[in-house]
């Protein structure tokens, strides 16, 4: 049987259908983020960017994201290597440490609804919308779960 293609790929050589797939939805890299200006670490919050869709956990307008939200990052293969707050969950994360796709992964399960099952998604873990908070009142809203690994996902 032949090996699925993100173990016999570089993130380089995949095609457009093979790098949306290795997305799984969870959502974490839309949540908005604080970085620190003296240690340049990065905070993740419960506050979601406006395009966020909290039922899909995936962008309302993912088409047209950069031209609606300035920051949104389109991620590259070169960025994949070089974002330090990648969640340690994220697929193109794993494929370019040359680690494989856990079992609550789409591509593996082929269900996404085992994303949320694991306790990856940020399904019901949104409090806010970026539009909604204060910038000064978003370090109210820093927490620790996207950086983490949930042991039920292990």
């Amino acid at each position: 049987m032949k090996e699925p293609f993100w173990k016999r790929k570089t993130l380089e050589e995949l095609n457009a259908k093979e790098w949306e797939s290795l997305c799984d939805g969870c959502g974490r890299c839309c949540l908005v983020k604080l970085e620190d200006e003296d240690t340049g670490e990065v905070h993740f919050t419960n506050v979601a960017c406006r395009l966020f869709d909290t039922e899909t956990c995936r962008c309302a307008d993912y088409k047209n994201r950069a031209k609606k939200v300035a920051d949104c990052i389109r991620l590259t293969p070169q960025q994949v290597r070089t974002l330090s707050w990648l969640p340690p969950t994220c697929g193109y994360r794993l494929v370019a440490e040359g680690r494989d796709l856990p079992w609550w992964h789409p591509l593996v399960s082929g269900d996404p609804a085992t994303v949320a099952e694991a306790g990856i998604s940020a399904h019901g873990r949104v409090k806010a919308m970026e539009d909604d908070v204060p910038f000064e009142k978003l370090p109210k809203h820093i927490v620790q779960w996207p950086r983490k690994v949930p042991a039920k996902a292990k």
